[in-house]
């Protein structure tokens, strides 16, 4: 259990939001939570999954202007 566990706070701060964006992702059981008694704790291997599979790639630029007919 070399694993660290992160508290709510912990993981705001990480994703730069507030307390209540992890309660909703516990809550609506879209991450990976740990319960000790009556705290919530999110495994750092979760957090990283779950900003892994959130994250958008950029889309190539598209070309302006299209070949001047021949």
């Amino acid at each position: 259990m070399s694993e660290r566990y992160l508290s709510v706070a912990q993981v705001a701060e990480r994703l730069g939001t507030t307390e209540r964006f992890p309660r909703r992702l516990v809550a609506e059981r879209r991450i990976t939570f740990v319960k000790v008694g009556r705290h919530v704790r999110i495994p750092e291997s979760a957090l990283a999954e779950y900003i892994a599979a959130n994250t958008v790639e950029p889309a190539r630029p598209r070309r302006r202007y299209r070949r001047a007919a021949a």
